[in-house]
């Protein structure tokens, strides 16, 4: 449990950077208004879920149970922070849709986020909840020795 946990941790971590690089890549953390995603909102997602992922690894090296539930408390914050950043997104995923010939190559007032792929944010938080359950589950000693 706690190698799948990681593996997990891993993967949703690869799409969060892919996402963060997309996000700083299109101006989100420079301009005001060029983001609905403050910067802090999106650092703080990345330092917590980076923080907890570092301790998880620690725990799986063969640290001490408390480790696995200080990671899946840091999990706790990162989770709420990355349902309010899908629930910030998704007015602006849904106006993508709705733009057509002018407004669609009017980019430079877009929201930054307005680019992310939509397979990488719905993996993320697919592969998010799938770590945060896992995490969980091994914290409990399930699937342990």
């Amino acid at each position: 449990m706690d190698v799948a946990a990681l593996i997990a941790w891993i993967l949703t971590a690869l799409g969060g950077f892919f996402l963060l690089a997309t996000w700083i890549r299109n101006g989100g953390h420079r301009q005001p208004g060029s983001s609905r995603f403050p910067p802090a909102l999106i650092f703080g997602h990345f330092a917590l879920a980076a923080i907890g992922l570092v301790v998880w690894i620690i725990y799986v090296a063969g640290g001490s149970d408390a480790l696995a539930w200080v990671a899946f408390i840091l999990l706790v914050p990162v989770a709420l922070l990355g349902f309010t950043m899908f629930a910030r997104w998704l007015p602006t995923y849904r106006r993508r849709g709705t733009l057509t010939g002018a407004a669609q190559t009017a980019t430079a007032t877009a929201p930054a986020e307005r680019s992310f792929p939509v397979p990488v944010v719905a993996g993320h938080g697919v592969l998010a909840v799938v770590t945060v359950v896992l995490v969980l589950l091994a914290a409990l000693g399930v699937g342990g020795s």
